[in-house]
C-alpha cells in the first residue's frame, strides 16, 4: 500500500503554524532546493504511525507542478516536556540508490526459559542498522524468541532474517538475545549485603560532614570570644590615653 500526504508550502512562522495544529516540516533532499512546508498535525500522525521512519511516502505539495516526492522521514523534533511534535524532516530519495537507517526489532513469541524455567530476556539489540534501496527499506524486523528453550541458546545476527539486497552492518555472531539463568538465593543474600554495605558507607560519609560541620561551628564560636576579650582590654587603655 503506498502512502500519501498532501502539505503545503508554509505560510508563515513556525510559532503561527502551530497555533492552526499544523507541523512545520523542511523538505530536502536529491535534486530540489529545501521547501519549508506545514503539514495537518492529525493527518501526519496517521500516516507515520504506518510509515515509521523506513517506508516510503509520497508527499504532493499544494499548488506545486510536481507531482509527488517519494521522502523518507529523516528526523522528528519533540517537545521536551509535552511530547508533542515540533518540527519534521522529510527527505527525498533517489530509488535507485542505497541508503543507510536504523530499523527496530521486533519481539515476538514466548520463550520456554522464561516461561518454564524463570529465566530473564536479555536483548543484546533493540534496533540494527542496515544499508538498502529505499524500497527494500524494512518497516521492521522480527526476532522469535521461542527459539530460546534453555539458557544454552542465543540468538545471533546471523539468525535474523532480512529482505534480499538488504545488508546488516553487524557480524554474524554478535549477540541479538539470549535469557539469563534466575539468580540463586546465596546470589540474591550476597547482593542485599552488598547494597547494605553500600548504603553504611554513604550514611558514614555523611556522619563525617556533619561532624566536621559542627567542629567548625565550634571553632568559629571560641573565635569570637577571644576577639571579644582581647577587645575589652585594648578598650580602657584608649580611653586612659585620652
Amino acid at each position: 500500500m503506498e502512502l500519501q500526504l498532501t502539505v503545503q508550502v508554509r505560510p508563515g512562522k513556525s510559532s503561527a503554524v502551530r497555533q492552526q495544529d499544523q507541523i512545520p516540516a523542511v523538505l530536502y533532499g536529491h535534486g530540489i532546493d529545501n521547501q519549508s512546508l506545514a503539514i495537518d498535525r492529525k493527518t501526519f500522525i496517521k500516516v507515520f504511525r504506518e510509515s515509521g521512519y523506513t517506508s516510503l511516502i509520497n508527499v504532493t505539495v499544494k499548488g506545486e507542478k510536481e507531482a509527488r516526492h517519494t521522502v523518507l522521514v529523516r528526523e522528528i523534533q519533540y517537545h521536551p516536556v509535552h511530547s508533542h511534535i515540533l518540527h519534521i524532516d522529510l527527505y527525498q530519495v533517489r530509488l535507485d540508490e542505497t541508503i543507510t537507517a536504523k530499523v527496530p526489532l521486533l519481539f515476538t513469541g514466548e520463550s520456554i526459559a522464561v516461561k518454564d524455567m524463570g529465566g530473564v530476556l536479555v536483548r543484546g539489540l533493540d534496533e540494527v542498522e542496515l544499508t538498502a534501496l529505499p524500497q527494500n527499506l524494512p518497516r521492521e524486523i522480527e526476532v522469535d524468541i521461542s527459539s530460546i528453550k534453555d539458557f544454552d541458546a542465543i540468538i545471533h545476527v546471523s539468525d535474523l532474517t532480512v529482505p534480499d539486497g538488504v545488508e546488516l552492518h553487524y557480524e554474524a555472531e554478535e549477540v541479538v538475545a539470549l535469557v539469563q539463568p534466575p539468580r540463586t538465593e546465596e546470589e540474591i543474600e550476597a547482593l542485599e549485603e552488598e547494597v547494605a554495605e553500600d548504603v553504611e558507607s554513604v550514611e558514614g560519609v555523611e556522619e563525617a560532614k556533619t561532624d566536621e560541620g559542627e567542629a567548625g561551628e565550634g571553632t568559629g564560636d571560641k573565635t569570637k570570644e577571644v576577639k571579644s576579650d582581647q577587645a575589652e582590654q585594648t578598650q580602657p587603655e584608649a580611653s586612659e590615653n585620652k
